[in-house]
């Protein structure tokens, strides 16, 4: 057993590629439904991206265009809100359909914590519908009642990059820094888990394919899976000779 051992992920871009074929299209959906003329590209998104959470990359938005009002002479804070809330129900739905498969490798790796004793959680700054219905999709029903945590939402003050999700989750679930390991996807994300002092490493997603992540002791395209060799792209080596990410590589960044 390896009960003193934590395995955090992240949600969008970690246990899915969720944010280009499930967020944006939602968001544009919604904005449709609702009548107002946004559209969002994906290099507008790539942009938004670097704010944490969809409420505040749509007040973002929303700031650097004042000549939207999407109140439309009411409150701003609610019409946001509603808006969110169209959008995470669009979501579910696009993830209920099945057109978020999960990522290489999360589904074994989470499936090989739980079977050897590891507190396996989510930290996401995402809805917590949103991402149960993503935990429930990639992992399956047994596996998320074993899960230990879902910390996701509007449940902390600042999101990331602020460590405040990561922190709560570490208190919460009673883990120490020294025997956690979280793997992240974004920049955000990333300096999250660094400033919350936990060693992590990333996948990276259709957005952060290009980014930088000068704190992640290993960053590769994904966990792999077998005959599918996850790629190496800057840090320790942390595959099996067959290219495959599993517990006892990613021990090594403890040690």
């Amino acid at each position: 057993m390896s009960d003193d051992r934590t395995l955090i992920f992240d949600c969008d871009g970690v246990l899915a590629d969720t944010e280009l074929d499930g967020h944006l299209v939602a968001f544009n959906q919604a904005f449709r439904e609702f009548g107002h003329d946004i559209a969002w590209s994906p290099d507008e998104y790539a942009v938004l991206l670097e704010v944490g959470g969809g409420k505040e990359r749509l007040r973002t938005y929303l700031a650097e265009h004042p000549e939207i009002d999407v109140a439309q002479g009411g409150d701003t804070d609610d019409a946001v809100a509603a808006l969110h809330r169209r959008k995470s129900q669009i979501y579910i739905d696009l993830v209920d359909a099945g057109a978020l498969p999960g990522r290489p490798g999360v589904r074994r790796l989470v499936h090989q914590a739980l079977d050897r004793g590891w507190r396996v959680a989510v930290a996401s700054t995402s809805s917590e519908h949103s991402v149960k219905a993503v935990l429930r999709a990639v992992v399956g029903d047994d596996d998320v009642a074993r899960i230990s945590g879902m910390f996701a939402g509007d449940i902390v003050a600042a999101k990331k990059p602020a460590p405040d999700i990561y922190e709560l989750a570490m208190r919460e679930l009673g883990a120490e820094p020294a025997s956690t390991i979280v793997i992240e996807d974004s920049p955000p994300g990333a300096l999250a888990a660094h400033r919350a002092g936990l060693r992590h490493i990333v996948t990276v997603s259709h957005f952060t394919k290009d980014a930088v992540f000068p704190y992640a002791s290993a960053v590769l395209d994904h966990l792999g899976e077998p005959g599918v060799a996850a790629t190496l792209l800057a840090g320790a080596d942390v595959r099996d000779p067959a290219g495959i990410v599993d517990l006892d590589n990613l021990e090594t960044v403890l040690t």
